[in-house]
């Protein structure tokens, strides 16, 4: 996901050590023409209350937020290249 991001002129901001960082905390901020704070889940991965409340305060703040798994791939690709499969 970083790496399509980045060739797609995103900027990228990941916490490579996030044992030091607010508990639940989206794995990535993506900031191009918007802002977008993701989750990155195994296929069978559950989010925290740590996360579910981060999730519910930036979607109330008008945050665009997701969850994305590897069946997203598709939906991602189009996402970072705004909209072009």
């Amino acid at each position: 996901v970083i790496k399509l991001a980045k060739a797609t002129d995103w900027l990228c901001y990941h916490t490579h050590d996030s044992r030091r960082s607010e508990a639940g905390f989206p794995d990535l901020v993506l900031v191009r023409e918007k802002i977008l704070f993701v989750e990155l889940k195994t296929t069978k991965g559950r989010s925290s209350n740590e996360q579910d409340s981060w999730f519910n305060a930036l979607h109330a703040a008008k945050g665009d937020v997701w969850v994305w798994r590897p069946a997203d791939w598709p939906q991602i690709c189009r996402t970072l290249n705004g909209g072009q499969p």
